[in-house]
């Protein structure tokens, strides 16, 4: 899951699905800026996730590296432009792992700069995006 600074959408998606596969999936989180290196989730995020069931207290903020490529097998993005500062670190056989999150084209917003009921729209966008996501892992047809 990424998303740029790795403190509000991606921590959530990360959450979120980890979540719904349970044990036996890794799923991790990270940016692609490195400002936030180290840090814990926004606030709002946390809140948002013990609300709904979910603890992310314990993430903590990292850049995206090349050897996330080999590590996992998807990478979503949370918007056009972390999709394309992805694809910039991907080679050209790992291209196909980078996805972006929500279907048809669609962006998860960023809530930073907003009160806490962004962060709640957010959550529903990710957690309906990720049940299908769990899903189609479950399935094995992602």
């Amino acid at each position: 899951m990424v998303c740029l600074g790795n403190i509000c959408r991606s921590p959530l998606a990360e959450g979120i699905l980890k979540h719904k596969l349970g044990d036996g999936y890794l799923v991790d989180s990270a940016g692609t800026i490195n400002y936030h290196e180290g840090s814990q989730p926004d606030e709002r995020s946390i809140r948002t996730a013990i609300k709904n069931g979910i603890d992310i207290s314990n993430q903590k903020s990292r850049p995206i590296s090349k050897p996330d490529f080999d590590r996992f097998d998807l990478i979503f993005c949370m918007d056009k432009n972390n999709y394309k500062d992805v694809l910039k670190l991907a080679n050209d056989s790992q291209k196909h792992k980078v996805r972006l999150i929500l279907s048809n084209d669609q962006e998860v917003p960023d809530p930073y700069f907003g009160g806490i009921d962004g962060f709640d729209q957010v959550y529903k966008m990710l957690d309906e995006s990720c049940e299908i996501i769990a899903q189609k892992i479950k399935n094995n047809t992602v």
